[in-house]
């Protein structure tokens, strides 16, 4: 006898795909969904109730194990990041949350400081490519702006090693956190 249709559901996937995890995630979606990514939720809600400050990430002479250590962490971890102003701005991922930061306030392309340059791209929009955009000079001063902005912030995250589950927990806490200005799911 089934408890609920969750169960015939969770049933029904293991007979049509197996029991076979993707990498490595033995979760079935419904708990992911109910179970597994509302707990990555509420640890993130907790660190965003105590924020590290993105000022820290761009201070010279003081690199990623440094900040490594300063933050409490042996090592670089996989996770899932929320900047913020006042309120949650921008829901990223990565496997080394904090060279990924790093990236955010000291990168110098459209490749590694994306968010200052999709700020910089919606407020000065340019013809042509990123490259283009980049050497624009005065393209390049609102992108120097909106890092500068994004070095105003400040940041919480989570560490979440399996990539089935950080990747749908990106979605969800963007969703959660109601990031759309910033976010985009769009694939390229």
């Amino acid at each position: 006898m089934w408890d609920s249709g969750a169960e015939v559901r969770r049933a029904a996937s293991r007979v049509c795909f197996g029991a076979m995890p993707i990498d490595g995630c033995e979760h079935d979606f419904l708990k992911l969904a109910s179970t597994v990514l509302p707990a990555h939720m509420d640890r993130l809600r907790e660190r965003l109730s105590k924020p590290m400050t993105m000022a820290d990430f761009c201070q010279a002479n003081f690199g990623v194990r440094s900040l490594l250590k300063k933050h409490g962490h042996a090592a670089d971890f996989s996770g899932c990041y929320v900047l913020l102003d006042d309120a949650p701005a921008y829901v990223g991922i990565s496997r080394g949350v904090f060279k990924r930061l790093r990236n955010h306030v000291l990168g110098d392309s459209h490749n590694t400081a994306t968010l200052a340059y999709r700020m910089a791209a919606e407020e000065r929009p340019f013809e042509g490519s990123r490259s283009d955009a980049m050497a624009d000079p005065v393209f390049r001063a609102v992108f120097e702006a909106k890092r500068a902005y994004v070095r105003s912030m400040r940041v919480a995250a989570v560490e979440i090693e399996n990539p089935v589950e950080l990747y749908v927990f990106e979605v969800f806490a963007a969703l959660e956190l109601r990031t759309k200005t910033w976010n985009t799911f769009r694939t390229h």
